[in-house]
C-alpha cells in the first residue's frame, strides 16, 4: 500500500503502523508532530494508529533551540 509522507510515496506493508513508519525514518516518536489525513494525532495513538493505502501525513520534527 502506498501512503504519501511529506509530500513523498511510501510504499509500506498491509497492516503498518504509524509508529512502526516513523521507526523506519529514524524519527523519534517523542520529538515529531503527525497530521494524518488532516487530522492532528495525540502521540500515545502512534504506536497504534494503523495506516491504510492513500492516506496523507505530515511529519514534523520539533527542534529545540534559542
Amino acid at each position: 500500500m502506498d501512503v504519501i509522507a511529506n509530500g513523498k510515496t511510501r510504499t509500506l506493508k498491509p497492516g503498518a503502523t504509524l509508529g512502526g513508519l516513523l521507526r523506519t525514518l529514524g524519527l523519534d516518536p517523542r520529538f515529531v508532530i503527525v497530521e494524518h489525513n488532516g487530522e492532528a494525532i495525540e502521540r500515545a495513538r502512534y504506536a497504534e494508529l494503523q495506516l491504510s493505502d492513500g492516506d496523507r501525513l505530515e511529519l514534523v520534527k520539533a527542534v529545540a533551540g534559542g
